[in-house]
């Protein structure tokens, strides 16, 4: 894989847009892959709400649900409510 740096230092993908969630030009098998890490964060999301409290657990689904919400939008094939990635834990996001 061809990695430049930037002026800055920081390693990219010469294929990488900026500004790009990063999805939207990811191939099925990256999609598979970010499904299943969805999935995982929102286990652990949902596990550590409890010891966190909701002071700090709000902001932490509000990232998951952003990204849950991007996946959705980035994948060809839409998943029925509540059967995205982490929907199982976190309920149908929309």
């Amino acid at each position: 894989m061809n990695i430049e740096k930037r002026k800055s230092g920081r390693r990219f993908s010469p294929g990488h847009r900026r500004g790009s969630c990063g999805l939207s030009d990811d191939t099925p098998g990256d999609l598979a892959e970010a499904r299943k890490l969805i999935t995982a964060l929102a286990g652990l999301v949902s596990a550590a709400a409890g010891e966190i409290g909701d002071h700090h657990a709000r902001p932490l689904r509000d990232g998951l649900r952003s990204l849950q919400l991007a996946f959705r939008e980035a994948s060809f094939i839409k998943d029925a409510p509540g059967q995205g990635p982490g929907e199982k834990y976190t309920g149908p996001v929309s």
